[in-house]
């Protein structure tokens, strides 16, 4: 008070208007810091105010930011793939994010239902799924895929971006709502979210400037635990290959944690692959190759001592 007085009584009501603006100005700064923090934590901060969309005007527009990313990919080139061949390069992670193994990788398809995935260089150990089918190569032959591992390769299936939008879009009863405008991965992306009949929900993100798919989001739960599980695949690096819009990096993660990372080396769409690679005789053939190779030479220096005695 005693600091104050001396000034108050000098300068009487100009100190007052100071004190006064500097109080306003500082409500003001306070208010816009306030809205700028709101705005960069938010997750849908520029999310437009879609709840005045009716659901038949959501369904509609969700539809129509699928057809722009379908036709930004490539539109019926994109529709009409046939089988896919690439390569790159696979690092996996563990339940912690640590790095599991990395590896380079040859994988031939045939979407959604057949898939073959081999080892680079020495191509001795092999995986191959047809729908309900699948065999294993390793160094001890060939073998069926289990049960577990069959169940994953299905799963994914479903999961698919390339067979949700070449498919999997036009199911019946699949839901569609928009989702919003956001950022995501740095682009003004649009959320559409799709609910299928299994109750799985996807969401997916889509540039507005490329309408270019730049991430994927599924939500399930399982029917016994009822825990939920989230997977999040992100899109990036797309290259042009054969007339149709390629990612050449996908990385994946669940419930936060990364699971893989893929660098695609090549990439080739509609080079008529034989059905026969997707068969277990496929595998046998390859293994009367391989087998001879992972076998141990049989050791027949004894042998040759007792001949010479």
């Amino acid at each position: 008070m005693r600091l104050i007085s001396p000034l108050m009584n000098s300068h009487g009501r100009n100190f007052h208007s100071v004190i006064t603006r500097v109080t306003i100005f500082r409500s003001i700064a306070s208010s816009l810091l306030l809205a700028a923090v709101c705005l960069a934590t938010s997750p849908r901060a520029f999310a437009q105010d879609d709840s005045v969309l009716l659901p038949e005007q959501s369904a509609a527009k969700a539809k129509a930011i699928l057809q722009q990313a379908i036709d930004a990919l490539g539109g019926p080139t994109y529709l009409n793939v046939h089988d896919v061949t690439c390569e790159g390069r696979l690092s996996q992670f563990g339940h912690s994010g640590e790095l599991n193994g990395f590896g380079h990788f040859a994988d031939y398809a045939q979407p959604p239902l057949k898939d073959r995935t081999e080892n680079l260089p020495k191509r001795n150990i092999i995986s191959v799924f047809n729908g309900d089918k699948g065999w294993e190569l390793d160094r001890g032959g060939v073998s069926e895929a289990t049960i577990t591992d069959l169940a994953t390769f299905q799963e994914d299936t479903k999961k698919d971006i390339d067979n949700i939008l070449r498919s999997r879009i036009h199911e019946p009863g699949m839901i569609f709502r928009y989702g919003g405008l956001d950022v995501v991965d740095y682009q003004e992306s649009d959320w559409v979210e799709l609910v299928d009949s299994d109750n799985r929900t996807f969401r997916i993100a889509i540039a507005r400037t490329t309408h270019l798919p730049v991430r994927k989001v599924v939500d399930t739960r399982n029917a016994n635990t009822r825990m939920r599980t989230e997977e999040v695949e992100y899109y990036s690096n797309y290259h042009p290959i054969n007339g149709i819009q390629t990612p050449y990096q996908i990385t994946r993660e669940r419930n936060g944690i990364k699971v893989y990372q893929v660098f695609f080396d090549k990439y080739a769409y509609n080079t008529s692959l034989p059905d026969s690679l997707f068969t277990k005789e496929s595998l046998e053939e390859r293994w009367e190759k391989v087998g001879k190779k992972e076998k141990k030479p049989k050791d027949n220096s004894n042998n040759k001592n007792n001949d010479k005695n």
